[in-house]
């Protein structure tokens, strides 16, 4: 444990691989078990799953840093669990993310 001990093992960065993880399982079995085409968005270039997973990533990494700049990480609220647990602004970008990616992937 000793060799990954310089990351920052919380909770939510925990969730985060996982959720990659589960999200590049899906992908490969998606890819296995409905071959697709190529198609032509309004990009117009040809893209594929995997490619428009690669921009809806790379859209939702960039939309994080802008938010931390711009409106930073202050709580929203503070759940009454225990000694209060503070629900992150980051919580409305990763929604923003979301829903950019759903567009990505209908559009792209």
């Amino acid at each position: 444990m000793e060799n990954i001990a310089w990351m920052a093992w919380t909770l939510p960065t925990a969730i985060f691989f996982v959720m990659l993880a589960l999200t590049l399982g899906v992908m490969t079995w998606l890819g296995i078990a409905y071959p697709e085409a190529e198609r032509v968005g309004i990009l117009r270039i040809p893209t594929t799953r995997g490619d428009r997973l690669f921009i809806s990533l790379v859209t939702a990494a960039v939309i994080h840093l802008l938010w931390i700049a711009f409106v930073g990480t202050d709580p929203l609220l503070t759940l009454p669990i225990g000694e209060g647990v503070e629900i992150s602004s980051l919580w409305l970008a990763t929604l923003i993310s979301l829903v950019s990616a759903v567009a990505i992937f209908r559009t792209v």
